[in-house]
């Protein structure tokens, strides 16, 4: 009986290589919200020209490796998601605070895990706590945005549909990289992703190409950083690494987000959303460690 595979491996640190790579993953995609919030680019078309900047840079990359059909369809599937979840994340990083909505996205496992109960799968009772925990964070924070301004009230709910928009997308693409190399993946994925957004912003009458140099150095910014260092980088790790493992580490975007927000846009979260942050990441951490299986499985 042979070693159990890393990826199912729920309790395994990473090689070596696998955290350097998540460290510059978590680096890369903190740098997500405090740019789309710089940015004065319509959110449409700042998905679009993300995105497909993506595409075209693994697309050489995808071209080595066999087109599986049945996979294809399933990153296709996540790149309509991935836009839906980008519409939805973007609105919130322009209406409620980098910290806010970063924490209210991190809620993303606990959908995942509601998903696999509404389609029958089974959910640990002691996975529970973890959920009320998270609510009660999610509570205290849109409580507070609320007195705020309305605005940054529907931000939070903006971040909440995000984090459900987002666990779908990783699970349609954890089904297409059964059988798809990563490249090939994030290639389909974020053209999907472009062309879905393209005909959207095109109807909503948004510019597409006349901006500012300011606009399209940030728009390399989310390309080479949050799109390619940051979601592909994750991608790739999945192929070694169990999704609870990473799912844990992927937390740390909440304050590495925050600290880029506080000295890019001087933006600091008001004191009391601070508690609902905590409580949403503690809530969240035992639903991943809970959740995940008792035993590995054993490649004979």
């Amino acid at each position: 009986m042979s070693q159990p595979l890393s990826r199912d491996n729920h309790t395994q640190i990473p090689a070596r290589l696998d955290l350097i790579r998540l460290s510059i993953g978590i680096l890369a995609i903190g740098t997500s919200g405090p740019l789309i919030a710089l940015s004065a680019m319509p959110i449409l078309t700042l998905i679009f020209w993300r995105n497909l900047g993506g595409a075209l840079i693994t697309a050489p990359f995808a071209l080595r490796h066999r087109l599986d059909r049945t996979g294809a369809k399933w990153a296709i599937l996540a790149g309509f998601a991935l836009a839906l979840h980008f519409v939805a994340f973007f609105l919130s990083m322009r209406m409620t605070t980098v910290a806010a909505g970063t924490a209210l996205v991190a809620l993303q496992p606990i959908f995942a895990a509601l998903f696999v109960k509404i389609t029958g799968g089974e959910i640990p009772s002691r996975a529970w706590l973890g959920m009320f925990v998270s609510f009660a964070g999610v509570l205290l924070i849109s409580g507070i945005d609320l007195q705020i301004s309305l605005r940054a009230f529907l931000g939070d709910l903006a971040a909440l549909l995000s984090a459900a928009l987002a666990a779908v997308y990783i699970m349609f693409g954890a089904q297409a990289q059964r059988t798809l190399e990563t490249s090939t993946y994030t290639s389909i994925c974020y053209f999907v992703c472009a062309i879905t957004a393209l005909p959207m912003a095109l109807i909503a009458g948004n510019e597409i190409f006349d901006f500012s140099t300011r606009e399209w150095w940030l728009v390399l910014g989310l390309v080479f950083g949050a799109q390619i260092l940051g979601h592909t980088m994750f991608n790739s790790v999945l192929k070694r690494v169990s999704p609870a493992v990473v799912s844990l580490i992927v937390f740390f975007e909440v304050p590495t987000s925050s600290i880029f927000a506080l000295w890019w846009l001087n933006q600091r979260p008001p004191a009391g959303v601070i508690p609902g942050i905590v409580l949403i990441l503690i809530g969240c951490v035992l639903v991943v460690l809970r959740t995940r299986p008792t035993r590995v499985m054993i490649e004979e």
